[in-house]
């Protein structure tokens, strides 16, 4: 399984959106600028987001995109489900015996997607900053 670029960045860019306060309005250009995105294709990504009911929209000064929600219930597999479908190894395979291997294969990435979240990302992220290696 790989991941295309838009779900890739649709999780950056709600990463870089969780990592500040609630209620923060995000400018397209902003994020676009640091987290490396292409500006035409974030555009595309956070519509999709806010189609998806995972983002909110503001126009006019100090407007920009916020998060409708906490990133703790922002799931992987919601996002990469929005941008690239339910993941299915073998499509149609279910009828026999490696079907039915790949059907196991496909709900444990299912699980795994739903149990975990843009806030683990972050928790992450943090963890990674605080060590220190002083002598």
């Amino acid at each position: 399984m790989k991941l295309s670029k838009k779900a890739e960045y649709a999780l950056r860019a709600l990463v870089a959106m969780g990592r500040e306060r609630e209620g923060t309005n995000f400018s397209i250009q902003d994020l676009a600028h640091n987290e490396r995105i292409p500006l035409k294709f974030l555009e595309q990504i956070l519509l999709a987001l806010k189609n998806g009911g995972l983002l909110r929209s503001k126009r006019g000064v100090g407007g920009g995109y916020q998060l409708v929600t906490s990133p703790a219930r922002i799931t992987l597999g919601e996002v990469v489900t929005l941008f690239d479908g339910p993941f299915d190894p073998i499509p149609g395979a279910d009828q026999d015996a490696l079907g039915q291997i790949f059907i196991g294969l496909r709900d444990q990435v299912a699980q795994w997607f739903a149990e975990h979240t843009v806030a683990q990302i972050i928790e992450k992220e943090r963890s990674r900053e605080t060590v220190s290696f002083e002598i």
